[in-house]
């Protein structure tokens, strides 16, 4: 998976996931959210991350599990087109599953999601609001009520 095809923000990580529904497939849970490209230089190519939790074993286990995704995703990325985010969340069955079977999952998941996009079954992008306006202003001042005098010595007529 070439780095362009690589969610590597925490920012999209978190639009995808709030911009999407879960969705689940034999061996892994996906997210999928369309995006716009912001720039010039940002592709119209689909990206895709991945999470491996801790609860998936010790970090050997964890990174063989994303260097085998990785490989099953750079195989079938030509199925996806246009400007769409992916996060696949692999089961701990992934660990023992063989590569043929990995590969033949992530490419079921990726036709999954062209016929959903082709159907536009996706809502649209939503904008990205970060940095583009300050914290909303309170809509009255806030006022505490007058708080009664302290007694001095004077008054209290000792």
């Amino acid at each position: 998976m070439a780095l362009t095809f690589r969610l590597r923000k925490h920012a999209d990580y978190q639009r995808v996931y709030q911009s999407s529904r879960k969705q689940f497939s034999k061996q892994m849970t996906f997210f999928v959210s369309p995006r716009e490209p912001k720039a010039a230089d940002d592709s119209a190519a689909p990206r895709v991350g991945l999470t491996v939790g801790k609860v998936m074993g010790k970090a050997v286990d964890r990174n063989r599990i994303k260097r085998r995704m990785r490989e099953a995703v750079r195989r079938n990325i030509a199925a996806l087109q246009g400007p769409i985010d992916i996060v696949l969340h692999p089961r701990r069955s992934v660990i023992d599953l063989d590569f043929a079977l990995l590969d033949r999952e992530i490419a079921q998941v990726f036709q999954t999601i062209r016929g959903q996009a082709i159907k536009g079954h996706f809502p649209p992008p939503q904008p990205d609001t970060r940095g583009s306006s300050p914290r909303p202003r309170r809509t009255a001042p806030r006022t505490t009520p007058p708080s009664p005098p302290k007694p001095t010595p004077e008054s209290c007529g000792s």
